[in-house]
C-alpha cells in the first residue's frame, strides 16, 4: 500500500480498529509501550514525514502559552497579533490555527519555524511515548491522519 492507501484503510476499518483499541486498553502497560516503540522505529526508519506531511495539511497541533511565545518572538510579533493573526479558540478552548495547511508549511513540505514549533508538533503522531494505553482513542483517529500511525497500528494489530 502507498502511504494514502493506508488513510484510506484507517478511514474504511475505523470501527475493527476502534474494537481493537478497546482489547489493547486491557493489554500490560509496558508491553503495549515497547510493542508502540519498537514499530514506531521500524516503521520511521521507511518513512520520511517530508514525503506526506498530511498532519500539517489537515490538522492543527495545540498551541499552548510557551508556544505562542517563542513563535511570536521569532516572528516578531507580539502575542495578541500572533493569535488574532494565526489562532483561533477551538470548542475545548485550546489555540489552534485558522487555517489549513499550517501557514507555516512550505511547498517542500518543510516548516518554515521548525526549531520553534509547537511542543504537539515535537511529539506527534505521539507513538513513542510512555503510558500509550492513555491516548490509544487519540492514536486511532490519527490513523486517519498519518499513515505512519495506520502502518503502527495495523502491525499491532496482528500481534494483540
Amino acid at each position: 500500500m502507498n502511504l494514502e492507501q493506508h488513510l484510506e484503510h484507517a478511514i474504511a476499518e475505523k470501527e475493527t480498529y476502534n474494537k481493537w483499541v478497546k482489547k489493547a486498553k486491557k493489554i500490560n502497560p509496558r508491553t503495549l509501550d515497547q510493542a508502540f516503540h519498537d514499530e514506531h522505529v521500524q516503521v520511521f526508519k521507511k518513512i520520511d514525514c517530508l514525503s506526506c506531511a498530511n498532519c500539517c495539511k489537515t490538522t492543527s497541533p495545540i498551541f499552548r502559552d510557551v508556544d505562542i511565545k517563542r513563535l511570536s518572538k521569532r516572528l516578531r510579533l507580539s502575542e495578541v497579533n500572533f493569535i488574532k493573526q494565526y489562532l483561533k479558540m477551538d470548542h475545548e478552548g485550546d489555540y489552534v490555527l485558522t487555517t489549513a495547511p499550517c501557514p507555516f508549511l512550505g511547498d517542500d513540505n518543510y516548516c518554515s519555524v521548525y526549531e520553534d514549533r509547537p511542543l504537539a508538533c515535537r511529539e506527534y503522531p505521539h507513538t513513542d511515548r510512555k503510558n500509550m494505553y492513555q491516548i490509544l482513542p487519540l492514536t486511532r483517529r490519527n490513523m486517519e491522519v498519518c499513515p505512519a500511525v495506520s502502518i503502527i497500528v495495523q502491525e499491532l494489530k496482528k500481534k494483540f
